[in-house]
């Protein structure tokens, strides 16, 4: 059978439910606040932008080949992982057989703070946590915004994937990103009653690296090399690997966490460029706008900075900015619409335009001004009119992968109509 027709039969079956792909896209409830008709990727300057992104989507779904790398970054929002975790569950419900490996991951449970619940940390000995929203850093940090430091001999943690949930991550390679001022020490991985030092150290990132003889879902990490107590070593990061073709999607958050707390981490970029993204989701901005002063150019001068420091290690990656929820800030004893997302908004598009990528208007789609309040009465923000409830949460990742899932079939209706009009 000819290339382009195979293609076009697998296209109009991927795409036809009564000629539509309405099976695809997830329910969505009625909330007449809200602006559903905006729920959409706009791209204010190149149309096009995305299509490296939709040439690596095609060849792993109609042809079972490659990786689709997604990071998606941002403050509590995302530490949760429910918004994002949510995107992912769709995208890789998409297709049976694309789920890779979990991707980068921190020990929260160590720093005593939020674990997503997609996996379990756990850990002994003692500890210090350094993340990227204190004013002074006692560690160099990387992507995730925060490290873990011990100097206890006995000191180890466990991951555990969730196994009774889709999707079921495995994985074949362990990654242990570690400060660059670890004194000796080494990771070694603690697995079915064995302990393994790491196959590969790769000094220029400080990375440990561990290959599996075959998939696991869980492991401990202990340490080696302590001779004195002056010795430590810092953990950053952990990434877990699988050769499988498929997508892996990475969720980096702090909560707190603005552009100046990410612009402190020195090795963020180095750790950025070993998840090699083919899409970045940049949802930076709730934090920077909640303090009594905001300035627009601020903002906007640390959002070129942080996307000059993605370009220098990845400058092909695509782009898609999420905009700020509308909000509230505390007055006294009463809140009061946070004003400063109206400026806020226009600087995301403003960005979206000089760096060609895509933009998703959460502010416009949840009704604009105010509407953080419609959102709280019914169930779906929480009192504090910043956050949601793990229904609203989930509800942005329905309405996420929707926007995802319909620039992308346009993309597909597109390539259909080109292979006809070929043959």
């Amino acid at each position: 059978m000819n290339n382009n027709i195979r293609l076009s039969l697998i296209l109009f079956l991927f795409l036809s439910i009564n000629g539509t792909a309405q099976s695809i896209y997830k329910s969505i409830p009625v909330l007449p606040f809200a602006n559903l008709d905006s729920n959409k990727i706009i791209f204010p300057e190149n149309p096009n932008s995305f299509q490296l992104l939709f040439k690596k989507l095609d060849k792993l779904i109609f042809h079972g080949k490659g990786q689709v790398n997604i990071v998606h970054i941002g403050g509590s929002h995302i530490q949760a992982d429910i918004i994002s975790h949510r995107f992912r569950t769709h995208l890789l419900n998409m297709q049976p057989g694309i789920v890779s490996g979990r991707g980068f991951i921190f020990p929260f449970s160590i720093a005593k703070t939020n674990n997503p619940w997609n996996y379990k940390t756990t850990y002994k000995g003692k500890w210090t946590a350094v993340k990227n929203v204190q004013k002074e850093l006692k560690a160099e940090l990387g992507l995730s915004g925060m490290a873990v430091l011990t100097s206890d001999s006995t000191a180890q943690f466990t991951v555990e994937m969730r196994k009774n949930s889709f999707p079921a991550f495995e994985f074949q390679r362990i990654k242990i990103l570690c400060t660059g001022d670890s004194t000796g020490v080494q990771p070694v991985l603690l697995y079915n009653n064995n302990k393994y030092s790491c196959t590969e150290y790769d000094s220029i990132n400080h990375t440990y690296i561990f290959r599996l003889p075959a998939s696991i879902c869980e492991f401990t990490v202990g340490f080696k090399g302590f001779s004195h107590t002056s010795q430590s070593i810092g953990i950053t990061g952990i990434i877990l690997e699988s050769d499988k073709p498929g997508i892996i999607y990475h969720s980096i958050g702090v909560n707190g966490a603005s552009l100046p707390s990410f612009l402190k981490c020195v090795n963020f970029g180095r750790d950025l460029d070993q998840l090699n993204p083919d899409l970045i989701i940049l949802a930076i901005g709730v934090n920077d706008v909640s303090g009594l002063n905001f300035s627009s150019d601020l903002f906007e001068n640390n959002y070129n900075e942080l996307i000059r420091r993605i370009r220098q290690v990845q400058p092909y990656t695509t782009l898609l900015f999420s905009v700020n929820n509308d909000s509230y800030k505390k007055s006294g004893r009463n809140y009061i619409i946070n004003e400063h997302n109206t400026a806020a908004r226009e600087v995301f598009y403003k960005l979206a335009k000089k760096h060609y990528g895509g933009l998703w208007d959460l502010y416009e789609i949840m009704g604009g001004r105010g509407s953080m309040s419609d959102w709280e009465v019914a169930g779906l923000a929480k009192e504090d009119k910043i956050h949601f409830t793990t229904a609203g949460y989930e509800l942005l990742g329905d309405l996420l992968f929707n926007a995802f899932w319909e620039s992308y079939s346009d993309y597909l209706k597109a390539k259909m109509n080109v292979i006809h009009q070929n043959e």
